[in-house]
């Protein structure tokens, strides 16, 4: 089970920030069905190469929970899909 309160959202954003990340969604398990997860996936832009790494290795760190992060760019079918149906946090 994962539990995304607002301070949790806050911190994403703020580490996100910190690499450089300028966009970032939600998506998945952890937005649709959160009594279910078993990680958080999120999407994001503005963070170059092995940063987009670094960053989801802190968050899982940090949250004591699985991440995983793949960049927005460049734009595909399953990006797309996540920006009409993910939550923008960012």
């Amino acid at each position: 089970m994962i539990k995304l309160d607002e301070k949790i959202i806050t911190r994403i954003k703020q580490l996100a920030e910190s690499y450089g990340g300028n966009r970032l969604i939600l998506f998945g398990s952890a937005l649709h069905n959160p009594s279910e997860a078993r990680d958080i996936d999120l999407a994001c832009d503005g963070i170059p190469g092995w940063k987009l790494y670094e960053f989801a290795a802190k968050l899982e760190d940090e949250l004591q929970t699985p991440v995983d992060v793949i960049p927005l760019s460049p734009p595909n079918k399953f990006t797309m899909y996540i920006e009409k149906k993910g939550r923008t946090i960012l």
